[in-house]
């Protein structure tokens, strides 16, 4: 057993050193900001954690295909609600549930206002859940910055303070290496803030997208299609009953 630990330990020294090496640029990264550096780097991973959990139930959820949900009310508007209730059940966007909601209560002859309130409430719940942790990256966007300033400052404050202390023999790279030192806080700041507000306006954007859809396709249930002129036929009689 002994010569075989032997032959296996020699290997092992390399991996870890290896492990150390990448870990390297983050401690000298920490070394130099200090302890906002660190909350950074915490607030970088939640992040990331969010947006990338987001896009995945975004993505799962396919909130950019509208056109089976359209179908369903097609195919309602034409009579057929059996039919589009089949649709629903294979349907993956939430917002065939909803319009299908809409649809049994036609089919129950349900008075109106019931039925559009319990739309709108099912509605709001989905929305709710789009919107779920986006707060949390409005946040980090937010606190980045200004948790990076706070570091800058707290970083020329012992950086003036070693002046003060160092009286007539001041050590221009001393100065420099702590102004430098100072302003990675806010380097490291702006950079977590910048992409994390890009991916924050993205998924806004989606969700308000897919609320104006969901709208407009539970509305569509309870109203006419007025943007149609009636037809001929139709237009006779109406002008038949006004001419005397």
């Amino acid at each position: 057993m002994a010569p075989f630990l032997l032959e296996i330990l020699p290997f092992t020294p390399p991996v870890t050193l290896g492990s150390l090496a990448v870990l390297r640029p983050v401690g000298q990264l920490i070394g130099a900001g200090g302890p906002v550096i660190v909350v950074l780097l915490g607030m970088s991973v939640l992040a990331l954690t969010v947006a990338m959990a987001k896009l995945w139930q975004f993505a799962s959820l396919e909130l950019n295909r509208l056109g089976p949900v359209r179908h369903m009310l097609a195919l309602h508007l034409e009579g057929e609600s059996t039919q589009a209730l089949a649709v629903a059940r294979r349907c993956r966007n939430p917002a065939a549930a909803v319009l299908a909601q809409a649809i049994r209560g036609q089919c129950r002859h349900l008075p109106t206002a019931m039925v559009r309130e319990e739309v709108e409430r099912a509605s709001h719940a989905l929305v709710v859940s789009l919107r779920t942790h986006l707060r949390l990256l409005e946040v980090v966007a937010s606190l980045a910055p200004l948790l990076g300033l706070l570091g800058t400052v707290l970083g020329m404050i012992e950086a003036f303070q070693q002046i003060a202390q160092a009286e007539n023999a001041i050590n221009p790279s001393t100065l420099s290496g702590g102004i430098w030192e100072a302003l990675l806080t806010t380097a490291a700041g702006l950079t977590i803030a910048i992409p994390v507000v890009a991916v924050l306006n993205w998924l806004e954007g989606r969700v308000e997208q897919f609320i104006h859809g969901l709208a407009d396709l539970t509305t569509r249930v309870f109203t006419t299609d007025l943007s149609q002129d009636l037809p001929k036929a139709d237009q006779l009689a109406q002008a038949s009953k006004v001419t005397p």
